[in-house]
């Protein structure tokens, strides 16, 4: 059987002069593609056109446009297609960007929207009061709520937003520290604790995950004292490695309302909230696989009930002491 050239048709046994050699062209055919230094700019040059007309779009001002860098620029625009995802340009949405700042100062948090996976779809801007961030700032923490949160909680957080969205119309409420902006670091020493507090609603129907959306209001927590050194705002608990209590302050009658003697022999996780439980008890396993006394497993923000059946936000941190037979912790009341 015959070989023919798919190039001149005729035997393959022939000459074979009609294919294009090495480092030649075949008549009429397109020159190979080749990276070079110029090619490399134009590209590059293409893309800073993109951006900066993707950049004139955003509705924010001048001044911070100037400031975005181009990974910024993405995320911002990221933040806007899901909002109007969200949020059709012919709806009007229950918390859109145009609300007044008139209508914001009333409010005694911020807004905030998320997506059903927890990204960011909207961040009101009087976020800056609380936080010392703009939303533009605030966005180069990441693009989703968890980048802004403390790390320590992301896994609760992630829980209960699930158990929000499995059941549509359920209020959860969470409450973490926050990032904020270096200033407001170093005037009041750390980030700010936020109780945030929300519920996923279909914003269309049918409802689906690209319909629905968790709108929630982020209020700021502060000490229960106006003086945050002071050690009338706290008290202090000494418990076996169980966390049942062997002694307390007296203060703690002040701030939730128990004599010492009835706490003395009850357990730590009688006293809290049902939500808090798993978060506690991770704090709780971290200071029993330590090895000695004076470890320390970090802050956590929890609810504890008072005496009068109402609820207590407490920051709590804990050590191991007593040469590691006993944990303290030292609780400052949050309002």
């Amino acid at each position: 059987m015959t070989i023919f050239c798919s190039h001149c048709h005729r035997p393959l046994q022939a000459e074979m002069s009609c294919l294009p050699r090495r480092g030649k062209q075949a008549p009429g055919a397109s020159k190979p593609f080749r990276s070079t230094k110029s090619a490399s700019k134009a590209r590059r040059d293409q893309i800073n056109v993109e951006l900066q007309a993707l950049r004139s779009l955003l509705p924010i001002s001048t001044r911070e446009k100037e400031r975005l860098s181009y990974l910024h620029t993405m995320a911002l625009v990221c933040l806007r297609l899901r909002g109007a995802q969200l949020f059709p340009p012919d709806s009007a949405p229950p918390a859109g960007p145009m609300l007044g700042s008139e209508l914001l100062s009333l409010l005694p948090g911020f807004l905030l929207v998320l997506s059903a996976s927890g990204k960011l779809v909207y961040i009101s801007e009087n976020v800056a009061q609380v936080l010392g961030l703009s939303m533009v700032e605030l966005l180069a923490q990441g693009d989703s709520v968890f980048d802004i949160l403390d790390g320590r909680v992301c896994e609760e957080v992630r829980k209960k937003l699930l158990l929000a969205q499995e059941e549509p119309g359920r209020e959860v409420t969470f409450v973490s520290e926050m990032r904020t902006s270096k200033a407001f670091r170093l005037q009041h020493g750390g980030d700010r604790a936020v109780a945030v507090r929300g519920r996923f609603t279909a914003l269309r129907w049918p409802a689906s995950p690209s319909t629905t959306a968790f709108l929630a209001l982020c209020t700021p927590l502060t000490w229960s004292d106006s003086d945050a050194s002071s050690q009338d705002n706290l008290f202090q608990s000494t418990h076996i490695l169980d966390m049942t209590f062997i002694d307390i302050t007296e203060s703690v009658t002040y701030h939730l309302g128990y004599h010492r003697e009835e706490l003395i022999g009850q357990s730590w996780y009688s006293l809290l909230h049902p939500e808090d439980i798993d978060l506690a008890a991770a704090q709780h396993r971290a200071l029993g696989e330590s090895l000695g006394a004076g470890t320390a497993a970090g802050t956590v923000v929890l609810r504890v009930l008072r005496r009068d059946r109402t609820w207590a936000w407490l920051r709590v941190s804990a050590r191991r002491d007593g040469g590691g037979r006993s944990i303290t912790c030292t609780s400052r009341c949050l309002r």
